[in-house]
């Protein structure tokens, strides 16, 4: 057992194969990289490269590629004792275009895919007791066992007094259908003391992107619900007080894991610092550094390659000191 992690990230880990030719289809890409992917396993990532500790709670197949993907993490200081592996399902594919701005497109291999045969005896209950948050996604619900494991680790969490975040992460061709997305992305909302939530995400569950459509979605466990606006910035919800984070203007080669960088720094700030929540001011600076950490993520090619270490965030904001133009 290890007692050491703050932040567990339970979820899907898969390669992401990277069309290296911008502005086609996937039918038309001739030429792909392989990447590490899946959103928790970026948070963890992306934690660890902000000097906290951190660890995944999944499943990827006993395959070249889920032993790849075990080494990535564990090479970038993530915990991997929880990272199981099976031997009736691989390791989950994605294929990814990119467009002209670094948009992309996304068709995956997951029939199944071993990180949703994840089951609840496979998690080791007593080192999850042990850290501070838990975070959680809401692809890890769609099929079982993979959904009772996910939501066996979030009661484990809130019985034992750990921050819950949670990131609704829309991928509808994942969903049978779109109803079936927003009732399993609702289904968590209740759980959480803190989500993130992109502005088509929002727009997806409320009809609107506006504060208010953000409100409605208030629930009594939460504490902190953000609303990340790409080139705009961030919007924040506190329980009584709302507010505007502008982002960073940067040259942009790929959005891929602009937003697991967000909360990865959100979720750091939130282990290091006691009582964030309580103090607006401490917030938007940690909204802020979060900012900064997914725009420089978005300078580079794919997403835990892409993470700066916490030094070159400092830096770029040091460098961009007063600057009050948009990314994040």
């Amino acid at each position: 057992m290890d007692a050491s992690v703050e932040v567990f990230a339970l979820g899907e880990l898969l390669i992401d194969f990277v069309a290296t030719e911008r502005g086609g289809s996937l039918g038309d890409v001739t030429t792909f990289v392989r990447a590490p992917g899946g959103a928790p396993a970026n948070v963890a990532v992306g934690v660890a490269r902000l000097g906290v500790r951190s660890g995944f709670i999944g499943k990827v197949g006993d395959d070249p590629f889920g032993h790849h993907l075990a080494g990535v993490l564990k090479d970038a200081g993530v915990n991997v004792s929880q990272l199981r592996f099976d031997s009736e399902a691989r390791t989950a594919l994605a294929f990814v275009s990119l467009s002209e701005s670094g948009d992309r497109d996304f068709m995956f291999y997951r029939h199944p895919s071993a990180d949703m045969l994840h089951r609840p005896d496979e998690i080791d209950v007593a080192t999850l007791r042990a850290a501070r948050l838990l975070h959680v996604g809401s692809i890890s619900t769609i099929a079982e066992p993979a959904a009772s494991a996910t939501r066996h680790a979030l009661q484990v969490a809130r019985e034992a007094g750990l921050w819950v975040s949670y990131d609704p992460n829309l991928r509808l061709p994942l969903w049978p259908s779109a109803d079936a997305a927003k009732r399993g992305i609702e289904a968590l909302w209740g759980e959480a003391d803190v989500i993130k939530v992109a502005d088509d995400e929002l727009r997806f569950l409320t009809g609107a992107d506006d504060l208010q459509a953000a409100r409605s979605l208030w629930t009594p466990q939460l504490k902190l619900l953000l609303v990340t606006r790409g080139a705009a910035g961030v919007s924040y919800l506190l329980r009584e007080h709302d507010g505007h984070v502008p982002g960073f203007a940067v040259d942009v080669a790929d959005t891929t894991g602009a937003g697991d960088a967000f909360n990865a720094a959100v979720l750091s700030a939130l282990v290091r610092q006691a009582n964030l929540i309580d103090d607006v001011s401490g917030v938007e600076a940690t909204l802020r550094r979060a900012n900064a950490f997914a725009a420089l993520t978005t300078t580079r090619t794919g997403a835990i390659p892409a993470m700066p270490e916490a030094a070159r965030v400092d830096a770029f904001l040091d460098a961009r000191q007063g600057s009050r133009s948009g990314s994040g």
